[in-house]
């Protein structure tokens, strides 16, 4: 999306830079890879800064990845599964947080090349391309799946979604299954729309008051983009927790 001298253009569709070995490069695809190469790259280097008595930074990280553990461990009842799912969950939310933060960063989505007098820019937020939105979701929701599976057995998971003992029990159990292929959409849309809705707001507010909402919009979209980074990551903790309990006890 931007504002161009005509008026204002938004594009739901990631813009196509070019393509590699035939697979096709978008901006969104090409944000993401940077993102992932500076967590990689924070990641290494804070790593190799490692002490035994803690500055006042890795006493932070510290303090938040064992409240992290702690919260993961109440919820899930277990600290070995608690341990066994926080690379997953910790992943999510820090890679969806970065991208939100830097989404307003200078050169995101205004510095791009000029096809056919069309501007088509470098860098877009991944998180307002839905592709990218229903990847994430596709992910948390096979991990889930899959764990399910691997802590109750075939049978004993699916006998949450197939009870043939009652009419009710396998009306309730069709529902269930229905609310459980409905979380990759929710996963998805949640994230997208209001990351991709932020950003029109702010495009809007900029070009009617350019001069007084958009900062304060920004720092406000900042703010939202950290708590949908927050809510996907908690919620895929939940859902987990939901596949691994017993159907009884679900129920």
């Amino acid at each position: 999306m931007r504002d161009m001298h005509e008026g204002i253009t938004v594009v739901l569709k990631a813009e196509h830079l070019g393509s590699v070995l035939g697979f096709p490069i978008t901006n969104s695809l090409l944000m993401a890879w940077a993102v992932m190469l500076l967590i990689i790259g924070a990641a290494y280097f804070f790593g190799r800064s490692l002490t035994l008595v803690p500055g006042k930074f890795q006493a932070a990280i510290e303090w938040a990845f064992e409240g992290a553990i702690a919260y993961m461990t109440e919820v899930l009842g277990s600290e070995r599964l608690a341990r066994r799912f926080f690379p997953l969950v910790a992943s999510i939310f820090i890679f969806i947080a970065v991208i939100n933060e830097l989404e307003f960063f200078p050169g995101v989505g205004s510095i791009g090349l000029v096809h056919a007098a069309e501007f088509l820019p470098v860098l877009r937020a991944p998180t307002t391309d839905l592709n990218f939105t229903l990847a994430l979701a596709m992910i948390s929701f096979f991990t889930i799946e899959v764990t399910g599976i691997a802590t109750l057995g075939f049978f004993k998971y699916a006998g949450k979604y197939v009870n043939l003992k009652s009419p009710i029990g396998f009306t309730v159990g069709l529902i269930e299954l229905v609310s459980n292929l409905g979380r990759l959409i929710s996963f998805s849309f949640r994230l997208f729309g209001n990351i991709f809705a932020g950003e029109v707001m702010v495009l809007v507010a900029g070009y009617f008051l350019p001069y007084f909402l958009p900062a304060p919009l920004m720092g406000f979209e900042m703010f939202i983009g950290l708590i949908q980074a927050l809510v996907f990551a908690m919620l895929t903790l939940f859902f987990i927790k939901l596949a691994i309990m017993d159907p009884h006890e679900a129920h």
